[in-house]
């Protein structure tokens, strides 16, 4: 049976369990006192919760932004510093505003974004709660809402490395302001968004559209990867190519500073990826492990592909596949084996080099940084296969079924579960795709995307920022 068939079908089950369940523990349920959510809750998962909360700010700054400005040229590299940083900063200062709550508070019969209720954060305190994966677990609210805070932080600044070294500063503050709020926030809602294990026979209908459709996306390979890479190939297209592209040499100008990035995302991916499962247990030490050797064998991978295509294997194409394996590994993350996500590391790696190399010249798009070709494909690469490695017949963990009490893995149906997960592929790319395009071109028609042909020949950090990122 389909996911979403257990989502809508747990109104009876639990009617029938707070039958059979204590009063005092109804009410726990229910309507805990601040005495009884204590003794819900588990230091140890908080703490988790909390570093790995900076482990993903530590993903944008300084991985991302590392990882992105070694691979511009030298007078380019302080604009892309700088893009990064405001992103998050501006991000962050949104997600208080009114992103939480767009992602994460009811929409009632509206199942693609939430309401207004905690805008400015509005009743969130150190004293209320969020729900975890567990009946009877919480979390403090705020914990919650600065990890999935870094999410939001680090999905746009992902799409800047798609129009690298031609983006107008301000106009790109202005679409990042535009796109969370119209993209990010309604994605974050349709995949994540539910009423929680103890709450769904109260609210057996209060969840994300995807969410109840039945898709699984432990980590973000829909909300985070695939919405970021289409936006950044919408993005290419219509900001247009670099001068000069692709008839002058426009290679990293430092590929230290790039393999030191990516090894900082490496790092801080376990935050993303572990930190997801909102607890500190055994899936999150699956997702741990997960993360780990599927970003090993992408590399490794990718070198392989290179080592036969071009006879070397490089520095750039090893950290590009690390990137690529932990881009796939994210929404299967938790749901996989050591060995299948191995597997899925080494299927995704060829699987990009030929978007990369191959495609992108076909095309003739300047996807400057290949946020497209990796973000985009390997998560569309590992969202599907998310169906069957999340099989527990492959050794996969499958999913919990809330009809139950405590929850327990219910009856998997792959072949169902990959149709899933391919409309939910389909819908982040229609959403993130018209949204995205709208924005620019309504950027475009006021503000401009570009800077000037002379400030973007001189370089963007002289022209957009008064400062070199090095003395020459």
């Amino acid at each position: 049976m389909s996911i979403s068939k257990k989502i809508c079908g747990v109104t009876g089950a639990l009617a029938a369990l707070a039958a059979a369940t204590p009063v005092w523990a109804q009410d726990m349920i229910k309507n805990p006192t601040v005495e009884q959510m204590a003794t819900m809750m588990n230091k140890g998962d908080i703490a988790w919760m909390l570093v790995s909360s900076v482990l993903v700010l530590m993903m944008s700054i300084p991985g991302l932004a590392l990882f992105y400005g070694g691979l511009v040229r030298s007078k380019n590299m302080l604009s892309v510093l700088m893009q990064v940083f405001m992103i998050v900063s501006v991000a962050g200062i949104l997600w208080c505003l009114y992103g939480y709550s767009m992602a994460f508070t009811s929409g009632g019969d509206n199942h693609f974004f939430g309401g207004f209720s905690k805008a400015f954060l509005t009743g969130v305190t150190g004293g209320t709660y969020a729900a975890t994966f567990s009946n009877n677990l919480y979390l403090p609210e705020l914990v919650f809402v600065v990890f999935q805070m870094t999410f939001a932080m680090i999905t746009p600044a992902l799409i800047v490395g798609a129009f690298a070294e031609r983006i107008k500063f301000s106009a790109l503050i202005v679409f990042v302001i535009a796109w969370s709020t119209i993209v990010y926030y309604p994605i974050a809602h349709m995949v994540w968004y539910w009423a929680g294990p103890d709450f769904l026979a109260d609210a057996p209908t209060d969840y994300g559209f995807l969410w109840g459709m039945g898709a699984l996306d432990f980590a973000g390979g829909t909300v985070v990867h695939i919405n970021a890479g289409v936006a950044g190939l919408i993005g290419c297209l219509m900001v247009g190519k670099r001068i000069g592209f692709p008839k002058e040499p426009m290679a990293p100008h430092s590929l230290t500073m790039t393999m030191i990035g990516a090894s900082l995302l490496w790092v801080g991916w376990f935050g993303f990826n572990a930190g997801s499962n909102l607890e500190a247990n055994g899936v999150t030490a699956v997702a741990f492990i997960n993360t780990m050797v599927a970003t090993c064998a992408a590399a490794v991978a990718w070198a392989l592909v290179e080592q036969v295509h071009h006879g070397k294997a490089s520095m750039l194409g090893a950290a590009t596949g690390a990137v690529a394996g932990l881009v796939a590994i994210t929404p299967a993350s938790g749901f996989a084996a050591p060995m299948t996500s191995i597997l899925l590391g080494f299927v995704v790696s060829p699987i990009c080099y030929l978007f990369v190399t191959k495609v992108k010249s076909m095309f003739g798009y300047d996807d400057s940084l290949d946020v497209f070709g990796v973000h985009c494909i390997g998560g569309i690469v590992g969202a599907i296969a998310t169906g069957i490695v999340a099989d527990p017949a492959l050794g996969g963990q499958g999913f919990f079924d809330y009809t139950q009490f405590p929850a327990a893995v219910g009856v998997y149906d792959m072949g169902a579960q990959v149709v899933t997960q391919i409309k939910a592929v389909l819908v982040t790319i229609l959403w993130s795709g018209i949204g995205s395009a709208v924005l620019y071109f309504i950027i475009d028609k006021t503000i401009g995307l570009r800077p000037s042909a002379e400030a973007e020949q001189q370089g963007l950090d002289l022209t957009s920022h008064g400062e070199r990122a090095y003395n020459m």
